[in-house]
């Protein structure tokens, strides 16, 4: 009704115009006449093609659409008429000039419909009064959902952007109200309570900074997951959740080469040992995506064995012969695995990685990291093995700790193989990964649970932190373009300081009353890892987030004719072999005096 007396209206100023203000009495039943077609014709057609045959949202993209093509054929019939009516009924240009003023009030009355429910929106009780970070595409979805949605719970007052240009803007009826300076005043001026991030591929540092800045203004924080998470990459209200550790250490986009990582998995037979740890397990995950014709999971441990095959079939009945309880301590065992199994492919995750206990252990050390590696590299070469993977750590470049010297030993031996074997032998070096076993974030809750203190070792020790999905997707990415030998390195972004993850850990868990003690650098722990060594000649490969280096290589019988009785001998004989390299003048050594 209101489009047809528009119409009508519209037609009428036309003419009106037309003629210099004076409506002739000539035109004036022909004027009448093309109102009233028009008022019909709107109705019509609208009800058959345009705006009136679906419930549109007033003033949306799709309603505008719908009443341009509306008005332009009812435009088309009227002009039509005025060009063949004898004699003339209007002026043969009053239906276009109509046609232009009818639209333009049409958009005008949706525009300030919309603009007025927008405004009249009442929050109910209960409801968050939010601030949004984010004006671009992701947070305009948010604001429109919220606007629109009377249950949604969330009041948007203001918007936050970095971006200059966005300064002014107004989405909604909400205006951008300053940067990530200004969210404390914001929140403050307009009595927010929350702060929502609508930043769905933000940096860890980023959303660290935006945290502390809105814990500081005492106002509450959610945010998007990671885009790849939203159903159809369209973020709405029920997307939107609290912050964890992981958003705030180690989140970011990865791009993987899946063809390629297809091409080495897809139909072929892979072995994982360590499967029932937190990077073995992930892994499996991983690997079942690419569709291999068997993947063998192998470890000692019968629990964490059960555990992955539930998350990979639902089922943890252990009745599969690609479930393996093996010790890769044991060399006859291992070959005894290998030759039923016949991999095409193998992922060496088993070790023991517990810095301070192997400091107080180091035969253990040796045993699973140097002598378990050589028994998995010895089986692998007599099968064949097309492609060996050894996942080791930052602490092998620059090595201080036992840890560090025995997964370096360990790099050294896979390189020795690359030299020897027909097959391709690489390794993997990354830093920490968030909620793996032993994890920082595990131990730091279970200490806020108590009631703190928090222990932390130097206030000005950092590492690197990767999600687990993170680290194993880059994994896979280089073992499909890690050249024999090398030693791939994947990119962990930038260190963070162990103790603003336990200030941010408290912070989340809302108590203000959890101490921090700090204890001290155990022995053999950095003030900050190292991804390379001084020495090592850094190279680029064809993905952006890993890098490649070479570790010189010691011959293998060596390793395997090496026995010891105490854990000094052990810890001696790994730190000498595994500083080997280290500077230019031994870097051609490769063997070691057996003990």
């Amino acid at each position: 009704m209101v489009d047809a007396i528009i119409w009508v209206i519209a037609l009428y100023l036309a003419v009106w115009l037309r003629l210099d203000f004076d409506l002739s009495p000539e035109f004036a039943s022909g004027t009448a006449k093309f109102a009233l077609a028009a008022a019909v014709g709107q109705t019509v057609v609208g009800h058959l093609l345009g705006p009136y045959a679906v419930g549109h949202i007033r003033g949306s993209f799709e309603e505008v659409i719908d009443l341009g093509i509306t008005v332009s054929i009812v435009t088309a019939g009227l002009f039509v008429w005025a060009l063949v009516s004898s004699p003339t009924i209007v002026p043969r240009g009053v239906p276009l000039t109509a046609a232009a003023v009818s639209l333009i009030l049409m958009y005008a009355v949706r525009f300030v419909v919309r603009t007025a429910r927008a405004h009249a929106a009442k929050a109910g009780e209960g409801t968050r009064r939010v601030v949004i970070f984010g004006a671009g595409e992701a947070g305009h979805r948010l604001l429109r959902a919220m606007r629109r949605d009377a249950d949604s719970g969330f009041e948007p007052v203001a918007l936050l952007d970095d971006d200059r240009s966005k300064a002014r803007l107004r989405m909604e009826g909400v205006r951008v109200r300053g940067a990530r300076d200004d969210i404390a005043a914001v929140a403050e001026k307009y009595q927010a309570d929350t702060l929502v991030l609508a930043v769905p591929n933000a940096e860890a540092g980023l959303l660290r900074e935006l945290a502390a800045r809105a814990a500081d203004a005492g106002i509450d924080v959610l945010s998007l997951p990671p885009l790849k998470e939203i159903m159809g990459g369209r973020p709405t209200t029920a997307d939107l959740r609290d912050l964890d550790v992981a958003d705030l250490l180690g989140r970011r986009p990865v791009r993987l080469d899946t063809t390629v990582i297809a091409e080495q998995i897809s139909g072929r037979t892979v072995l994982v040992t360590g499967a029932g740890g937190s990077i073995g397990s992930e892994l499996c995950r991983q690997i079942v995506r690419f569709g291999p014709a068997k993947l063998y999971l192998l470890d000692r441990d019968e629990s964490g064995l059960q555990a992955t095959q539930m998350s990979l079939t639902g089922t943890g009945l252990l009745d599969s012969d690609e479930i393996v309880l093996a010790d890769i301590r044991d060399l006859e065992t291992m070959r005894t695995v290998f030759g039923s199994t016949r991999p095409d492919l193998v992922f060496h995750a088993a070790a023991l990685k517990h810095l301070p206990l192997l400091e107080a252990y180091p035969l253990e050390a040796w045993k699973s990291n140097v002598q378990g590696t050589l028994n998995v590299l010895t089986a692998a070469a007599e099968v064949g093995v097309g492609t060996f993977v050894n996942i080791s750590t930052d602490k092998a470049a620059n090595p201080t700790c036992v840890l560090g010297y025995s997964k370096r030993m360990a790099e050294r031996l896979t390189a020795d193989f690359a030299h020897k074997q027909p097959g391709r032998y690489v390794s993997v070096r990354f830093g920490n990964v968030l909620g793996s076993r032993g994890s920082v974030v595990h131990a730091f809750t279970a200490q806020i649970e108590r009631g703190g203190p928090v222990t932390v070792t130097h206030p000005d020790v950092e590492r690197y932190f990767m999600l687990i999905p993170e680290a194993c997707q880059l994994v896979l990415e280089a073992a499909a373009i890690g050249t024999d030998g090398e030693v791939m390195v994947l990119d962990m972004g930038e260190q963070v300081k162990i103790v603003e993850v336990a200030e941010t850990m408290i912070r989340m868990s809302g108590r203000r009353d959890v101490d921090i003690v700090y204890t001290g650098l155990r022995p053999g722990e950095k003030l900050a890892e190292e991804l390379f060594s001084s020495h090592e000649g850094r190279r680029h490969t064809s993905h952006p987030l890993v890098d490649s280096v070479d570790v010189p290589h010691i011959e293998c019988e060596d390793v395997r004719n090496t026995y010891f009785n105490d854990h000094s001998a052990a810890a001696s004989w790994m730190r000498e072999g595994a500083l080997v390299g280290q500077d230019s003048g031994s870097a051609t050594q490769t063997g070691l005096v057996n003990r």
